[in-house]
């Protein structure tokens, strides 16, 4: 299936049904008075996430969706049927954003998340409604309320603790593939990944984390260079970035540490949040090198790097353990310290209405 990561759509609910005004016409009835019954509410839109979906190639194509219009009321005060509901599914991680302001709608980060997009229309009243003692005859109904319409862009943010960074060919396909049962295409030439890829890794039965690879990012995506920033946002969900570095490169007149730094003045460009994330050195490919202690040393130097950094050879799996564990230690430590902070934001908030409470009971004493 093809992977699809944005789309914009055009959404209409349902138009309300119209009221219409009628009167009884039973036998022996003849001032039966009016009878008109009221429109149905047309069908309302809504969005739910899915797990079990992975892309947004069903709204490249179809663009356009209706929900079903309410029925007209009918007589002897019989109200008409609703119209259907629409729901559409999309997958776990997608943002909505009103297409005209760009301002987002809402995030379905959870599986079964739902949100209304667009309220179908009120139904119209039925003369029944109009009827007084002055008026005994009403001949007024009114016609149902249009239904809501938006057009909506949608973007799919992937949802993974960690994210691989780096040059094409850097050998993060590669790497995921050695640490996860993910299997990405993995060849000699740049751009073999084309679109994210997700791989679930196991530290244990029930400790384990995920992580995507996007296709490498080089000097000038943010001109357009390569497969530009397209694919940067399916990091942003992370909590930790491995910036992945082949320290080994075949082209002697390559410089690993400009490219490092070209990545990272990229990232910087793209999302300043992006930049300021948690990010690893990962230095891929000892394998290649007879002696890789002085090169590793050497390009940590140059690079004036200062945060953990870790060597390893994803192909043979060299120090892939190691940082597995390391990771998986990161996330869990990042797990517990929000946990921390949310419950002492639960009881400052607490603490505050209890004040709140207090200090109003001491102006009405104040008062007394």
């Amino acid at each position: 299936m093809k992977f699809i990561d944005e789309a914009t759509i055009k959404i209409y609910a349902g138009d309300g049904g119209n009221g219409v005004a009628t009167f009884r016409r039973e036998k022996y009835e003849p001032l039966g008075g009016p009878s008109g019954g009221d429109g149905g509410r047309g069908g309302s839109i809504y969005i739910e996430a899915d797990r079990n979906i992975n892309t947004l190639v069903d709204y490249r194509y179809s663009r356009v969706f209706r929900a079903q219009r309410g029925e007209n009321g009918r007589s002897a005060e019989c109200y008409g049927a609703k119209g259907e509901e629409m729901l559409l599914r999309v997958p776990v991680g997608t943002v909505i954003s009103d297409k005209a302001s760009g301002q987002m709608l809402v995030d379905l980060s959870e599986h079964g998340q739902r949100a209304q997009m667009a309220a179908g229309g009120k139904g119209g009243l039925g003369n029944v409604h109009f009827k007084s003692s002055l008026n005994r005859a009403p001949r007024q109904c009114t016609k149902g309320d249009p239904g809501e319409e938006i057009e909506l862009y949608l973007e799919l943010k992937v949802l993974a603790d960690v994210g691989l960074l780096g040059m094409p060919n850097a050998g993060k396909s590669t790497y995921i593939r050695s640490v996860s049962a993910a299997k990405p295409k993995v060849a000699d030439y740049p751009f073999t990944t084309l679109h994210p890829n997700l791989g679930v890794v196991r530290v244990d039965t029930e400790r384990s984390f995920v992580i995507a690879d996007i296709p490498g990012i080089i000097e000038g995506a943010a001109e357009g260079a390569g497969l530009g920033h397209q694919f940067l946002r399916h990091l942003q969900r992370t909590s930790l970035l491995l910036h992945l570095v082949d320290i080994a490169p075949f082209d002697e007149a390559v410089d690993p540490v400009h490219e490092a730094k070209a990545i990272v003045e990229e990232l910087k460009k793209y999302d300043l949040a992006l930049y300021e994330k948690p990010r690893w050195l990962v230095l891929n490919k000892i394998d290649m090198l007879p002696d890789s202690v002085p090169v590793v040393k050497k390009f940590v130097k140059d690079y004036g790097w200062k945060a953990p950094v870790f060597a390893i050879s994803a192909i043979s799996g060299l120090g892939c353990k190691e940082l597995t564990y390391a990771i998986m230690a990161h996330i869990e430590e990042s797990k517990r310290l929000a946990l921390e902070a949310e419950a002492a934001n639960s009881a400052f908030k607490e603490s505050g209405l209890i004040n709140e409470s207090v200090a109003s009971k001491a102006v009405e004493i104040k008062d007394l």
